[in-house]
């Protein structure tokens, strides 16, 4: 019920990922980013812990895939579990049980990695992988056509509900975190607004974290 990509920028070193699900508000289980360390995806019968556990094995010097190793050594629900991980030198890592629902499939590209479950075609994440690597410009811009290109190929099997898209880049917050926990019609066409509206700002609230006296004017009613 679940498609994702995960990816890096080589030329900034920004990680993020951008996924959508038929269940509501599936960003705030499933996606997990830290600046520095890496991306992971955790879907499919969601184990939410597994996203900060596979951040700090990587954050410990580990490779996406010694790190889904340990990850999931003596882990007994794996069978369950779809994820993926991406490092911060762009190694990726995936995994798919053998309980994944539905048509799943996985793959993996430069600097990137999709995958799925309950999708209406096995060729939805090829298509991700595809799309993103022939895209251009920033991190955010490409997740999205990455995501366009998931609903041209089909997508899920049912209309998804929910779509998020999480950002990272050299601060410890994320410097994108843009949810649609809900939408009736097309959550991917609205979390592509809520990114028009964010994109020209984020270098902004950036600046307002680190030099909050040398940061821009807010642009609402009575700031000057």
């Amino acid at each position: 019920m679940t498609f994702s990509i995960i990816a890096r920028c080589a030329g900034t070193g920004m990680m993020g990922i951008a996924i959508s699900s038929s269940s509501p508000a599936v960003a705030a289980r499933c996606a997990h980013a830290r600046a520095g360390v890496g991306v992971v995806a955790t879907q499919n019968i969601t184990d939410p812990s597994l996203g900060p556990k596979g951040l700090d094995l990587m954050a410990s010097g580990l490779s996406s895939d010694a790190a889904l190793d340990k990850l999931f050594d003596g882990y007994s629900n794996a069978p369950w579990r779809q994820i993926m991980l991406l490092d911060k030198n762009g190694n990726t890592a995936q995994h798919s049980g053998e309980h994944t629902l539905g048509v799943n499939n996985l793959a993996q590209g430069k600097d990137c990695a999709a995958g799925g479950n309950l999708l209406a075609s096995p060729d939805v994440p090829k298509s991700m992988v595809a799309a993103f690597e022939a895209s251009t410009g920033h991190l955010g811009d490409r997740l999205l056509t990455a995501m366009r290109a998931a609903l041209s190929a089909g997508g899920e099997a049912g209309p998804v509900q929910s779509a998020g898209m999480l950002i990272v880049h050299q601060v410890s917050w994320p410097v994108a975190d843009l949810r649609v926990d809900w939408a009736e019609d097309d959550p991917i066409g609205e979390l592509e607004t809520l990114w028009g509206i964010y994109k020209p700002q984020l270098n902004d609230y950036v600046m307002r974290a680190l030099n909050p006296s040398g940061s821009p004017s807010y642009g609402v009613p009575g700031d000057e």
